[in-house]
């Protein structure tokens, strides 16, 4: 995790020097396997979690503060990372001072069912937990943004704050 987070702010900062050029630091987090990266559960616990696959995203997020952060397709501990406040919020933003936009990877439907019976993120409960941008996103996601926000499971200060976050790299 030390070399990992040391390289990617090096990496990061390179990029970035160049206006409006950004990275993305992806996956965030406890992707440590590629069969059936879609579709696993990452059992983890919390000290493994901090001290293993937290620990260079804080390092590049602290040194360098990239554009971007793309989260992880697989669940820990049973909740897709997408849809975890406590990585995406509470980690990631408020401990870890990030300060740009959280997107997922992308998400479609089939892609991660076939394989797996935890389904696909609610983009509800992935807005919700303070995600910006939700890849690719379809007409029905959107609908189901909008119902979230009509019967309360996303505040409008919630959807406010993650457009906010996005259009900062919007020129």
């Amino acid at each position: 995790p030390l070399i990992s987070g040391y390289m990617a702010a090096a990496v990061t900062k390179g990029v970035q020097k160049h206006e409006g050029r950004y990275t993305t630091i992806k996956h965030f987090a406890a992707n440590d396997q590629e069969t059936n990266r879609m579709a696993s559960n990452s059992c983890v616990s919390e000290r493994a979690l901090r001290e293993i696959y937290l620990r260079g995203f804080e390092i590049a997020v602290r040194e360098s503060q990239p554009g971007f952060v793309m989260n992880s397709y697989n669940l820990i501990n049973g909740t897709h990372t997408s849809e975890r406040r406590d990585l995406m919020t509470d980690i990631l933003r408020a401990e870890f001072g990030f300060k740009g936009c959280v997107m997922t990877d992308w998400v479609v439907p089939g892609m991660t069912e076939k394989n797996s019976h935890w389904g696909y993120p609610d983009p509800v409960n992935v807005i919700a937990a303070g995600t910006s941008l939700y890849m690719p996103g379809s007409q029905g996601d959107y609908q189901a943004i909008l119902s979230g926000i009509k019967n309360g499971r996303i505040t409008r200060e919630q959807a406010e704050i993650n457009v906010s976050q996005l259009l900062k790299y919007c020129k």
